[in-house]
């Protein structure tokens, strides 16, 4: 998994409370057994109309924020089932980073495991960048993660929270299985003092 340290993206914005995994990624585009491909169904059925042809309004596909990759949304975002196709069609999409004032658990835990880098932020904060977004075409953010921080060109600055050890697993570029692959000579150590007893 590609580590995450530092980023600088331009920042779109989808202004919805309640964003659940069936809009961030419709249930007929679940078919795929690769965690590639999802990015071009992302909001799908916000993003194109019965016909197929791109709703204009919808801000991914304004040129303004062609090759975004911080996502700002609203409260609760992810809710709905657990499917993991949700953080594969937003990191195929390109981004990186997801603001919000909160998310829905399971979403968060697999934002991590995928290389997705959630931020939580208060209501206020994340409205005044939705108001910095809208009011400046190719508004970029740049987010730290090793020190924890949000800030732009224009003199903000935010420091955000985040556990130690989702932290490192970013930092890292870890997955789970990066992650138990690190202890792989105490792995394989086990294995043969194993083989070893019942072929003994």
């Amino acid at each position: 998994m590609q580590a995450f340290t530092k980023l600088t993206g331009i920042v779109a914005p989808v202004d919805r409370v309640n964003v659940d995994t069936d809009a961030i990624i419709p249930k007929q585009f679940l078919k795929r057994i690769e965690r590639t491909g999802f990015g071009q169904f992302l909001f799908y059925e916000w993003r194109f109309d019965e016909q197929g042809e791109a709703i204009d309004s919808f801000p991914l596909n304004q040129p303004r924020y062609k090759g975004s990759s911080v996502l700002i949304s609203r409260a609760n975002f992810g809710c709905g089932s657990s499917r993991e196709h949700a953080p594969w069609a937003i990191m195929d999409y390109g981004f990186r980073v997801v603001i919000a004032p909160s998310f829905a658990d399971i979403f968060y835990n697999n934002c991590f495991k995928n290389g997705i880098l959630p931020i939580k932020l208060s209501e206020e904060q994340v409205e005044d960048l939705f108001q910095r977004t809208t009011a400046r075409e190719g508004y970029e953010l740049t987010v730290d993660l090793e020190n924890k921080t949000i800030a732009d060109d224009q003199g903000l600055r935010i420091d955000f929270d985040l556990d130690e050890h989702r932290r490192q697993f970013l930092l890292q570029g870890l997955d789970d299985i990066g992650l138990t692959l690190q202890h792989e000579s105490a792995i394989d150590v086990y294995e043969k003092k194993h083989a070893d007893r019942l072929f003994a």
